[in-house]
């Protein structure tokens, strides 16, 4: 009788707004997406604590995605401030981003996987981009609830066969609509030419060559068909052993030595001994490869001397858990562990080693003039991550936005890397799914974080860009190796009249109009080089979520909390802050190491030149906007990042004006940035997690767990007595 009720307000409120409404709950479908359940009188829980308020709809499961359809999403359009993504809609989760869903009984949480005998009342999904959706089920009829849980259960956690992926059915249907550039200038790597022009770009011509020996995949269908090995190898030797014990060339330094990886040879073979003539083999192949004026080659084994995939995987399941928050009761109720759950999760640490090791690989690229040879299993997960990192610490053209793509491209598209298995993308084995390329992001951002200037896209292009891994209709991310992705194209050329056209994620202009992408173009990136003018101090945010521990942990304690006690932690953060200004943590790393990285940091910055991140401590932050966007109690309404690049634009927009004004042109190259303004200015409900985090929560009052809160007084106190100590402690 309530929903009933509602729903009937819901249309007299919108009498006069008929076509509105209509257009608004109509399900859009891309070509060949098939809706397959719906369910009405749905709630979706606005803010799902004690109020329990919502907006009643729609909720619908198709071969792509899950979809909520408000009756009452009026109110939430808001054309100034949204960041639309044409693909995929607020309410919208495609079925490769959900993670886990979860089933509300007698209101105990309970995880929900296969057959049910009794159904929920309430429906959480958690996504694989960490939105937390709840939807209560208790005034949709019976039969409409089986169908719609069954059916959400059955497309999200059931195994997939390749084929069956709804890539290829859009593929299919969308063959005759208008063609895009699907390159974007980006370089694909997928003839020789583009590796050719790589080589002659890195000046790597003398002494390394582009090869053809796998066009077909006839050698090894890990590799892609073209690739760049030492010149005086022979081509007849890189037919052994399926591509194993082959050093792949990377990149080459402006002193001349190289980055090269190789694949370690089968273990079975280890296991057995090597022969005599795969012992003849090795030795030519490190000749090869220590030839002058570079006689050293440093290798370094990543399978056995960094991180392992399991690190990775461990770390991050653990520290996703922080985000995937259901309501501001739990939001502060973790909020006092949050050092101590950040510390166990390892994944800052995690972070902080891989930029460690680029850091090491660097300085021998750079100060000892040695080549470097990566050792992996495959040399398609460590590999990909710290050879993307080193080009784009010592690359410059990596840092813009094409050259990036064509690092992404380079490294892990064609590196083999395995998106369908890491991404878990068919459901097949939860063991194999481990975000190697979502690390790498991160550490991405962490140079994007230290040093803006050196950047021509943004913090937002990385977060969009993690997005993506789970949109099935681009192919960049949904392949194994090059080898399956022409696999699947030739079989379907021979079902049908003209091979599929697959999407490369690279064409932003498929998910975002043009104004949308200007957040995509970093507006501070400097085109010469520039002598580095500090950095600017984060911005805290009033809840104690600091995006850092305060201290680098020591050995003897890893799992160790930094204070001893969880109470009176907001007094011991701001002690923090001070004593680990004193703390050298320069005891674990190398002498060579250490010279090299304090010399470039006594140095002003060339934002064109060699690129380091500052490893200690605090220095290695959560990045925020990715990871807490969705969650309203970590948003600063009206400041943050958001209001300073919103005061560039316009400060640039001006700028513009003028200068067009002085060279008397018309009013055309600078319409575009122009329009920028327009999608950050001039709204209330602007945030400092801009643009994904419009909508806030308005979060209900902390309810926490300690007697310490009250004695230290409110949050705008507590904000006040931070800024006190800091400023007497640099007096």
């Amino acid at each position: 009788m309530l929903s009933c009720t509602l729903l009937s307000s819901v249309m007299e409120i919108h009498t006069n707004e008929k076509e509105v409404t209509e257009k608004e709950v109509t399900l859009h479908l891309l070509p060949g997406e098939q809706l397959l359940c719906e369910a009405s009188t749905v709630l979706k829980y606005v803010q799902e604590d004690s109020c329990q308020r919502g907006i009643y709809g729609k909720l619908v499961c198709t071969d792509f995605k899950i979809a909520f359809l408000g009756d009452d999403d009026s109110a939430l359009d808001n054309d100034e401030t949204q960041f639309k993504n044409k693909v995929i809609g607020e309410n919208d989760i495609t079925l490769h981003c959900v993670d886990q869903i979860y089933g509300v009984f007698d209101e105990k949480k309970k995880t929900l996987f296969g057959q049910l005998k009794k159904y929920p009342e309430k429906l959480i999904i958690h996504c694989k981009d960490l939105r937390v959706f709840h939807f209560c089920l208790r005034y949709t009829k019976e039969e409409e609830v089986k169908r719609i849980v069954s059916g959400i259960i059955h497309h999200t956690q059931a195994p997939k066969l390749l084929k069956r992926l709804f890539l290829f059915s859009y593929a299919a249907a969308a063959q005759n609509h208008a063609a895009t550039d699907p390159r974007n200038h980006t370089v694909m790597f997928d003839t020789l030419k583009d590796w050719c022009w790589e080589l002659e770009r890195t000046k790597g011509s003398v002494k390394y060559k582009a090869v053809s020996v796998n066009e077909g995949y006839k050698v090894c269908e890990r590799l892609p068909a073209y690739f760049v090995v030492p010149t005086p190898l022979p081509e007849e030797d890189l037919s052994r052993f399926q591509g194993h014990g082959i050093p792949l060339w990377c990149w080459s330094c402006h002193n001349g030595c190289a980055l090269l990886k190789m694949s370690a040879l089968p273990k079975k073979e280890q296991d057995d001994g090597l022969s005599q003539m795969q012992k003849s083999f090795l030795d030519g192949i490190y000749k090869t490869i220590h030839r002058p004026p570079y006689e050293i080659v440093k290798t370094e084994d990543l399978s056995s001397n960094f991180l392992s995939l399991q690190d990775i995987q461990t770390a991050y399941s653990k520290f996703k858990q922080l985000f995937l928050i259901d309501n501001s009761t739990e939001f502060w109720d973790t909020d006092i562990k949050w050092f101590s759950l950040l510390e166990s999760s390892s994944w800052l640490d995690i972070i902080r080693r891989c930029l460690k090791k680029a850091i090491e690989i660097t300085e021998c690229l750079e100060a000892q003039n040695v080549n470097v040879l990566l050792l992996e299993e495959n040399a398609s997960d460590l590999c990909c991550l710290v050879s993307s990192l080193v080009q784009v610490m010592m690359d410059p053209h990596c840092r813009t936005r094409i050259g990036f793509q064509s690092l992404v491209q380079k490294e892990w598209i064609m590196g083999g890397h395995s998106f369908l298995d890491r991404c878990n993308h068919l459901r097949q084995s939860d063991k194999e799914e481990v975000p190697v390329f979502l690390l790498f992001l991160d550490c991405v951002w962490q140079l994007v974080h230290q040093h803006p200037p050196a950047f021509d896209f943004t913090e937002t292009y990385l977060t969009v860009l993690s997005d993506s891994l789970y949109i099935p209709i681009f192919s960049t991310f949904f392949f194994n190796s090059p080898h399956q992705k022409d696999n699947v194209g030739r079989e379907s050329q021979d079902t049908q009249s003209k091979p599929l056209n697959l999407l490369t994620v690279w064409d932003w202009s498929v998910q975002f109009e043009p104004k949308a992408q200007m957040l995509l173009k970093n507006p501070l990136y400097v085109e010469k080089p520039k002598l580095d003018k500090g950095q600017r101090k984060g911005t805290r945010f009033k809840h104690q979520r600091q995006l850092s521990l305060p201290l680098t942990q020591s050995k003897s304690s890893p799992k160790r909390g930094f204070f001893r006690e969880e109470t009176d932690h907001l007094i011991k953060n701001l002690l923090g802050k001070r004593i680990s200004k004193l703390i050298n943590s320069s005891d674990e790393l190398h002498d060579n190491f250490r010279e090299f990285y304090d010399s470039w940091h006594s140095k002003p910055t060339d934002y064109h030149g060699l690129l380091l991140p500052h490893i200690e401590g605090p220095e290695i932050k959560v990045w925020a906007q990715r990871y807490l966007r969705w969650i309203p109690e970590a948003q600063i309404l009206g400041g943050g990042r958001a209001a300073t690049v919103s005061k560039l634009l316009e400060m640039m927009e001006e700028v513009e004006r003028l200068q067009e004004k002085i060279d008397a042109r018309p009013h055309g190259q600078g319409a575009l940035l122009a329009e920028a303004p327009l999608l950050l200015r001039g709204s209330a409900r602007l945030s400092a997690l801009f643009p994904f985090a419009l909508l806030q929560r308005h979060p209900s009052k902390p309810v926490l767990p300690t007697s310490g809160w009250k004695a230290l007084g409110d949050e705008e106190d507590l904000a006040k007595r931070e800024d006190e100590f800091v400023d007497l402690g640099d007096v």
